[in-house]
């Protein structure tokens, strides 16, 4: 009886952690995520969107340079890094067994884990000093960089996942290794691989230090690609240090979207992750 007792002591002692644990994350996230709002929604406007940055002195203006800016390198990135990385997620699971494949994985786990501005230096050398000027072409390389073993890793995790009686029903009809790979394996994890792809833009959506060393920034209107191009995160950096009120407000208001883009991303990640396991 006094063993059950101190059993049933013990269970409500650890459920008592886990829940000052959870209490723990969620209130300084909800903190951050409530001052954001109340400042960033006080400054939002549809000049916010439409308008580029007013100079010095000057109220108004937006960041609407800043969302073309950011949605151009994201893109680009994505054209780089997703081949790369959904390519070389096919290759560690139809040869994964090899030196290489470990090599791929190792190195892919340790680029995964380098500081965001170590990449932007890295970039910086390969291209920025090469070109002789920023870009948003090396913007979006940095971006690549750091998408690239996210992808990777967590496209390879999914085509694990698929049955291997699938891969064996196509080969054993006559159909290439490449066409089964290509057309049974990654439409099959198509969901799952959806989901890692989301939590990587999601992941390089926010980064600021990659484009103080490629794209540098820009206060007005750029689409080419080998000029310097405004992002979104830098044109946050930039507002809230600078020495202006009104600067401030659009700070908090990129801010906001910023916070809100990510959230989207996560939450649609965590659907498609929830549907590709019910399916």
């Amino acid at each position: 009886m006094r063993s059950i007792t101190l059993r049933n002591w013990q269970n409500h002692a650890a459920t008592a952690m886990m829940l000052l644990g959870t209490v723990a994350v969620l209130v300084p996230l909800a903190l951050v995520f409530f001052h954001i709002l109340r400042m960033g929604f006080s400054s939002l406007s549809l000049d916010f969107f439409t308008n580029i940055p007013k100079p010095t002195g000057e109220s108004g203006g937006g960041m609407a340079n800043g969302l073309l800016g950011s949605a151009i390198m994201i893109t680009l990135s994505a054209c780089i890094g997703l081949p790369i990385g959904i390519l070389g997620a096919v290759y560690l699971t139809e040869f994964g067994g090899g030196k290489l494949a470990n090599t791929i994985r190792f190195s892919a786990d340790v680029l995964a884990g380098v500081p965001s501005i170590i990449t932007g230096m890295v970039a910086y050398t390969l291209l920025v000093v090469p070109m002789k000027g920023f870009s948003a072409l090396a913007g979006a390389v940095a971006l690549a960089l750091i998408m690239i073993p996210i992808v990777l890793r967590t496209t390879e995790e999914q085509l694990k996942m698929v049955p291997g009686t699938l891969r064996e029903a196509s080969l054993a009809l006559g159909v290439p290794l490449w066409r089964t790979s290509l057309q049974v394996m990654l439409k099959t994890a198509t969901k799952g691989i959806v989901t890692g792809v989301l939590l990587a833009i999601a992941r390089i959506a926010g980064e600021t230090a990659p484009l103080l060393f490629t794209a540098l920034g820009n206060q007005f209107w750029s689409r080419k690609l080998t000029e310097p191009m405004a992002a979104l995160p830098l044109q946050i950096f930039s507002f809230a240090i600078a020495p202006y009120e009104d600067w401030h407000k659009l700070a908090w208001a990129g801010a906001l979207v910023l916070v809100v883009v990510m959230f989207t991303l996560n939450i649609g990640a965590r659907l498609m992750g929830r549907s590709a396991r019910q399916s």
